[in-house]
């Protein structure tokens, strides 16, 4: 039996609502694409803000190139340094033998002495090359004045080579020529590269004190070994090698705590045959030669 349909008068027939047709299973459906048409407008004002930042980047870099940004900043630090942020002062801490007259010499080298256009790292390596100065630190101290700490070299000895003396650390460095009156007291090693092996030297002279104290120079014998020379104007020779030397010295230093050997009338004492020592005695008219236990009196 067919489905009636009554109409009232004006109205128009609905058309039959459609079931939405099914897809297949495991299949997105894909929103179609929308282009969005580049109208000639924009592309040229496009075109035309590319060519405005290449032209920008260009003209950056060449007035780079020519130096005006760096003159504008000199000029700047020129005019802010001649409104008082210009060195004026230099403080200066930790020198002792290192006069504070070449420190703030160093300092000064730059092409200005406004605070602003001091380079910090310069002036510490500027510092760096002055002989005494093993370490030093810089800073500002806003608005006119420079903060510097010096850590200085330690004098261990004089060098004499060829006729000349300096004071030299432990590492051998040479720390001056001049005024050495003041050093006076400091030991001395004698001969060339003599100064590379004060270190060693002094150490080694170090775990025996009573023998420190009475040791005066040495002399650094063929590149090989040492000859140690007393205040009271005895030499003992020491072996070649490290460990023979410091062995041959600590003997020494057993037998002179057990009998006296300095001041007793020997001049020469060698120890370079083993656990045997050879004594010279001096010849001076009345001088005293004892035997020497466990060596040779000749």
């Amino acid at each position: 039996m067919s489905e009636r349909i009554s109409l009232r008068r004006g109205e128009m027939p609905k058309p039959a609502a459609r079931k939405p047709a099914k897809r297949p299973a495991g299949r997105v459906a894909r929103e179609p694409a929308v282009r969005v048409p580049l109208g000639p407008g924009r592309m040229r004002r496009w075109v035309a803000g590319g060519v405005a930042a290449l032209v920008v980047a260009g003209t950056a870099a060449g007035l780079w190139l020519a130096g005006v940004p760096q003159q504008m900043w000199f000029d700047t630090a020129r005019s802010v340094g001649g409104a008082g942020f210009e060195v004026r002062h230099v403080e200066i801490t930790g020198t002792k033998y290192l006069s504070k007259l070449a420190v703030q010499s160093a300092a000064l080298q730059g092409a200005s002495n406004s605070m602003l256009l001091v380079d910090l790292d310069e002036v510490r390596a500027r510092l760096l090359t002055l002989p005494w100065v093993a370490d030093a630190s810089v800073q500002r101290r806003l608005p006119d004045t420079l903060v510097i700490d010096v850590a200085e070299r330690k004098p261990a000895a004089l060098w004499q080579y060829r006729r000349r003396l300096a004071v030299i650390d432990a590492d051998g460095n040479v720390l001056t020529r001049q005024g050495l009156e003041r050093f006076a007291t400091l030991p001395m090693v004698v001969g060339g590269r003599a100064n590379l092996r004060t270190g060693e030297l002094l150490a080694m002279l170090a775990a025996h004190p009573d023998i420190y104290r009475r040791f005066d120079a040495a002399i650094w014998i063929g590149q090989r070994r040492w000859d140690l020379r007393f205040k009271t104007g005895e030499t003992l020779a020491l072996p070649e090698g490290d460990a023979q030397a410091k062995r041959a010295l600590k003997l020494f230093a057993q037998m002179d705590e057990k009998s006296p050997l300095l001041e007793q009338g020997f001049a020469r004492f060698d120890m370079r045959l083993g656990d045997k020592m050879v004594v010279r005695t001096s010849v001076d008219p009345g001088a005293k030669a004892l035997p020497v236990e466990g060596g040779t009196t000749i």
